[in-house]
């Protein structure tokens, strides 16, 4: 099909660098198992994946300065946990020995709610989905190992540009009342309680060729509300899609040289639905102390984007973002210069003191979680009688967890307060430890620009502290003067929030989910500012490692999730026969939809680098179909539709664009079935094919 050429950004007019810097990019598929898994965000038991929306894919940024390399790795999925870590540490060890390492390479996750779980090895997390799920994590580390193999294939020389600006309508503050209880003269440095500010950096060859962009914005990836189903890459994953999508042109989704990482930031409060919450039943504002509603409680209290459903947000979010990265990308003249330098430290969180004063310190805690962990949030409310900003608690519940899962320690009470606990996970370790101690803190620099790797979710204020606090660290040496400083979210292992000690107070959602007691963010910036000076001071090599975490035995992991049973044909049937045919015409803006009797998604094994829907276009000069789209396509949906014993349809939509071009179509559904004979489990691929049908402008010839 013919495509639209955008001309390439122009050579930069400054001559180039006399040692550039080494920089590859590469991007894979980490797409796990869409079917029978829990999602992993929500925390709802109901949101289990029944098909795809768009695929996942890991992309990487390697840059080297002729003596030390570092990697930046930002992942389609909820978070990075430990157990993800350690395993694709493993994996490049045994591929390229000590090159790729805990100290150099950071790993994130976008923060999508719509990737699916079975990735941890904390009790926690393995039973909100349904344990450790081998095809799950392999996927998982397979891809980011991969776009990691790639990246390190393509490597050679280029340049870096940095540039930034202002977002202004694409997040909101879902907890203000928290923020309200920072200092007023801090707050009023700032003129917004959501970080506006996004942060790009553009990699090019010698010849100014583009090879990359990497962003920073600070928006929880949750337009994809807990009602979807369908695996999906949310805000950020549609950013990425759009500038690759642009740059890459005449090649699918997730094909192509050109890669465009979005990462998360400091988001921890920071919600994509900016029309805000109101309750659903009457139309009125929430109570803005605990966000409930006179009528239905927290439950109907629901944050809105701006677009008229979910996926109409979710493009517009993500729109927005892609818009404002273009614009800085083709501006950007700031260009990076001097040595990369890698920092890491493992930290036993449980256990650090923080100065607050001449004669005080504070300390951070066992792990805990307060009451209003329970309450969710105005972006997906969470079951039962639970509020936002519960200071008090309640002897209902408390009775219960007490008789299930023991009481809190008199030190972990004191220690949380003012947050009622409602588990205290630091104090259970049946059949493992429910959350993890041992911490990564981390910090890669890259000439003038700091990457700030947390390993959590960082609220608004709490993010421009640690920026803050890392700059005035950095800036003490001449060759960071004027140092700019990233937080990038979610890395390495998964901790739940870091509020302000301020914040904390208020134990709204994020304050009652920050694990590590009220000085948790103290006890980071204080770390950070370590790993700074020692960047700073050229001392890395004296930083202690710290404690190593835990790598439990796969034995010691539980999995919850069964495998799926024989695939059944209904009489008269067989895999691939379509139960609902297409129309024979439609017009651009419509949508082309087709079932078929259908196969358990699982059985289809590892699905990276495959696809379950291909959208294709007759060419009549050769006679033959080309494929315009897949699962990996914004345009495409694939819903698995699970039935009683076996039976299952795929139902694949096409929402035909406006710009598709006329013509014939088809779709084709591409999986296996599994069939048990003789004690023998045997899969078979199979393929389903819909009617031709006509694309048109206009029903009128």
């Amino acid at each position: 099909m013919a495509q639209e050429v955008t001309p390439e950004e122009p050579s930069p007019s400054v001559d180039p660098p006399e040692n550039p810097y080494l920089i590859g990019v590469g991007r894979a598929d980490c797409t796990g198992p869409v079917a029978d898994l829990p999602m992993m965000g929500y925390a709802n038991t109901e949101q289990t994946a029944r098909g795809i929306h768009t695929r996942l894919f890991s992309r990487a940024f390697i840059v080297d300065d002729g003596s030390k390399r570092v990697v930046f790795v930002t992942a389609d999925i909820g978070m990075v946990s430990q157990r993800l870590r350690l395993e694709v540490l493993q994996e490049l060890k045994a591929k390229y020995g000590d090159l790729y390492r805990q100290e150099n390479v950071v790993m994130s996750g976008t923060h999508t709610h719509s990737g699916v779980g079975g990735y941890f090895q904390y009790t926690l997390f393995m039973i909100t989905s349904k344990g450790y799920i081998k095809p799950s994590i392999q996927a998982i580390v397979s891809g980011i190992v991969k776009s990691i193999d790639i990246a390190h294939r393509n490597l050679r020389p280029g340049r870096i540009f940095i540039n930034k600006g202002q977002l202004i309508d694409s997040n909101l503050n879902r907890s203000p009342h928290s923020y309200m209880n920072n200092p007023e003269e801090e707050r009023n440095r700032y003129e917004f309680n959501t970080d506006k500010q996004i942060v790009i950096m553009k990699f090019t060859d010698l010849d100014g060729d583009g090879m990359g962009l990497l962003s920073w914005f600070a928006v929880h990836p949750v337009s994809m509300n807990n009602t979807n189903l369908m695996v999906s890459s949310d805000n950020l994953g549609y950013a990425s899609y759009a500038f690759e999508q642009e740059k890459n042109i005449g090649f699918l989704p997730g094909e192509g040289p050109f890669v465009a990482g979005f990462s998360s930031s400091n988001l921890g409060d920071s919600s994509p639905n900016i029309l805000g919450p109101v309750c659903v039943n009457t139309g009125e504002k929430c109570d803005y102390l605990n966000s409930s509603c006179p009528i239905g409680g927290k439950k109907a209290c629901v944050a809105f984007g701006p677009g008229e459903d979910m996926f109409e947000s979710t493009r517009i979010i993500g729109e927005n973002m892609y818009k404002k990265a273009k614009e800085l990308y083709s501006s950007a003249k700031q260009e990076l210069h001097g040595p990369v330098y890698s920092a890491h430290q493992w930290v036993n969180m449980t256990d650090e003191t923080v100065p607050l004063n001449s004669t005080h310190a504070g300390r951070t805690c066992k792990p805990a979680l307060g009451h209003s962990f329970a309450a969710g949030t105005t972006d997906g409310g969470g079951e039962l009688s639970f509020i936002q900003g519960d200071t008090d608690g309640d002897p209902f519940w408390d009775g219960i967890r007490d008789a299930i899962l023991g009481q809190p320690s008199n030190e972990t009470t004191a220690c949380h307060r003012p947050k009622p606990i409602l588990f205290s996970t630091g104090e259970m370790d049946s059949p493992l430890p429910w959350h993890p101690a041992i911490v990564d803190v981390q910090i890669i620099t890259i000439g003038s620009l700091a990457v700030v790797a947390v390993p959590g979710e960082f609220t608004t204020m709490s993010g421009r502290r640690i920026r803050e606090a890392v700059k005035k660290e950095l800036e003490v040496k001449e060759s960071f003067a004027n140092a700019e400083v990233v937080v990038a979210g979610l890395c390495n292992i998964y901790t739940h929030y870091i509020t302000t000690y301020e914040e904390y107070q208020i134990q709204r959602y994020e304050g009652a989910s920050t694990i590590f007691g009220p000085h948790t963010l103290s006890a980071y910036i204080q770390r950070y500012r370590g790993l700074a000076k020692a960047i700073a001071h050229g001392t890395i090599g004296e930083l202690p490692k710290g404690p190593e975490p835990p790598f439990f035995d796969e034995d010691k992991l539980f999995n919850q999730l069964k495998d799926p049973v024989a695939d059944v044909a209904p009489a008269d049937t067989t895999f691939g026969d379509v139960l609902e045919q297409v129309n024979p015409v439609y017009k651009v803006g419509e949508i082309a939809s087709v079932t078929f009797v259908a196969g358990n998604p699982r059985n289809s094994g590892d699905i990276r680098d495959k696809t379950f829907v291909t959208v294709e276009w007759f060419h009549n000069d050769t006679d033959s179909w080309e494929i315009v789209h897949t699962d990996a396509s914004w345009e495409t949906r694939f819903h698995w539709i699970k039935g009683f014993a076996g039976r299952s349809q795929s139902k694949l939509e096409w929402h035909i664009p406006l710009t598709a071009q006329t013509g014939t179509y088809r779709i084709q559904h591409f999986g296996h079935y599994k069939q048990v004979m003789d004690n023998n489990t045997i899969t078979t691929p199979y393929v389903g094919t819909s009617d031709a049908f006509k694309v048109t402008r206009s029903f009128y010839y």
